[in-house]
């Protein structure tokens, strides 16, 4: 008998089944979500406690809590930490803020200051190591008359060569050219003594206290444009 080819039906693949998307649950989700989130903002303080500042030294604590528009503690969720940075940094006197916020209501602040030089009473401004100015008053020395714009600008440039404890030591500083030199300044100093310079040689002013030191208390004028002569004043 001839062999009778059996017939096979190809399988039916199942048809996939679609998969609803559940919108009712995941809104739902969404909800608790928000619950938990809002019920743990209205567990975290709401207004910053605690500010605590850094690196300043001429300004207050009090300048700069003001600065960052912190001086009445406001909501830490309205003052972000780049928000406070971006206002210190606004002020001419910040060159840099690094700001930290910790458990949402203490603040850490550090800055870096622009060092103010001198008082220029021509301008009635305090004028700043940038070259920018300032309203502000600082226990700087007082330029007490004008000085020719090129020689003006170099004074600022050379006065960012000395040490803040040697500026502070000067009282008050006198454009006085000579027919040698027209780059020639008196410096009064605080004890006393005065001293001439020039501004290409106002770094020499660092060396003030060892330098007056040699002269045993007495008071006088110091030549630095022209040396270390020093003349003894009378009485």
């Amino acid at each position: 008998m001839a062999n009778k080819k059996k017939k096979h039906k190809k399988k039916q693949t199942p048809a996939k089944k679609k998969r609803k998307i559940l919108y009712g649950r995941i809104f739902l989700a969404f909800v608790i979500l928000f619950v938990i989130i809002y019920i743990l903002i209205m567990l975290i303080p709401q207004e910053i406690k605690t500010v605590h500042i850094s690196g300043n030294e001429f300004l207050t604590d009090q300048e700069i809590l003001e600065l960052a528009s912190l001086e009445d503690y406001p909501s830490t969720f309205t003052h972000y930490s780049y928000k406070i940075k971006k206002d210190l940094e606004s002020s001419d006197l910040i060159t840099n803020a690094t700001v930290k916020k910790h458990w949402f209501y203490e603040v850490s602040i550090q800055v870096e200051e622009t060092r103010p030089l001198f008082y220029d009473t021509t301008k009635k401004k305090t004028v700043l190591e940038s070259g920018k100015t300032s309203n502000r008053s600082f226990d700087v020395p007082i330029l007490i008359n004008y000085t020719p714009d090129k020689i003006y600008e170099k004074l600022i440039t050379k006065m960012n060569d000395l040490d803040t404890d040697i500026i502070r030591r000067i009282s008050e500083i006198q454009y006085d050219p000579n027919d040698v030199d027209p780059n020639r300044f008196l410096f009064t100093m605080d004890d006393g003594n005065y001293v001439y310079l020039t501004a290409n040689q106002l770094n020499n002013l660092n060396s003030y206290v060892t330098i007056i030191s040699k002269f045993e208390g007495k008071k006088g004028i110091l030549f630095l444009d022209s040396g270390e002569y020093f003349q003894v004043m009378e009485g």
